[in-house]
């Protein structure tokens, strides 16, 4: 005789006053804490020292002051005024040094504007940048008759990058004669890898002096840090800078000076490249 099991109904859970989970609570709980970034020892270091240098200047400078001006007022007001033009000028050093780092991170700025899809923040960051330029205002009328983005883009492309990526590769053609002079020149290989290594340093900022930007110390330094990273954008140049390294070394003169020392060909080459990733860090106009 088969038994069967009544199936008996689960039993039912009235929910409705049951209250809803709090998911927020949940997520708070579980977000992982991220540490603030801090500071570098090297720049905790230089900060410290910079604060302590100049505190303690401008300490030693107050008794200095007060010591003249109880000795006469005329020597007091001379040397206050020697104070102030001291420490104007480092001031003023500071100033600059800021400007340049900011109008540095300027650049990435309308960079990634210029990049984007929305054509008002692309025409906006196209005027920004066109107002900077000798050439740049009689271009504004133009940008704002256009609505198309890429219209914008290839504008600049067209019009004010490429003048600057011509005067660029003109800077670099010079550095590359001069390198190549100052190879032949210099007594020992040492003397010869200072002088290139400075012929570089300095055509990169003959470059972002053409794109506007006035670089200093720590500036300088981020820059030729963003020519490094371009450098690799822009490899595919060396091929076609071949031939260019090639015509400025094919001049009888600097065969008969330079002979067949390699190492000039190759420092002239790297200055072409050079000029190419310098204009790619300083110019916000995407590369195609």
């Amino acid at each position: 005789m088969s038994q069967t099991r009544e199936k008996w109904p689960a039993p039912r859970v009235e929910t409705e006053d049951l209250p809803a989970p709090r998911l927020e609570a949940v997520l708070a709980v579980a977000e992982p804490a991220v540490a603030a970034p801090r500071m570098s020892m090297p720049a905790l270091v230089a900060g410290g020292v910079s604060v302590l240098l100049l505190g303690l200047a401008g300490v030693e400078t107050s008794y200095f002051i007060s010591d003249a001006f109880a000795r006469s007022p005329i020597l007091g007001g001379m040397v206050s005024g020697v104070a102030a033009t001291g420490f104007g000028m480092i001031g003023l050093g500071f100033f600059r040094e800021f400007s340049a780092l900011r109008a540095l991170k300027g650049v990435d700025r309308l960079r990634a504007a210029l990049a984007g899809s929305d054509a008002r923040k692309r025409a906006s960051a196209a005027r920004e940048w066109l107002r900077e330029l000798p050439e740049g205002p009689a271009l504004l009328p133009a940008v704002d008759a256009i609505n198309d983005p890429d219209a914008i883009l290839a504008l600049l492309r067209s019009g004010p990058a490429a003048s600057l990526r011509a005067q660029a590769d003109a800077l670099g053609r010079a550095a590359a004669f001069q390198s190549v002079a100052g190879i032949a020149a210099m007594p020992s290989p040492g003397l010869a890898a200072v002088f290139v290594a400075w012929r570089g340093v300095r055509l990169v900022r003959q470059i972002a002096a053409l794109h506007g930007l006035r670089p200093g110390l720590f500036a300088t330094l981020g820059l030729l840090r963003r020519t490094a990273l371009s450098a690799g954008a822009v490899a595919g140049v060396e091929i076609a800078t071949n031939t260019a390294a090639h015509a400025v070394l094919s001049s009888g003169l600097l065969q008969h000076v330079a002979g067949e020392m390699a190492g000039a060909g190759v420092a002239a080459r790297r200055m072409l490249v050079l000029a190419r990733a310098a204009t790619v860090a300083c110019s916000p106009v995407p590369p195609e």
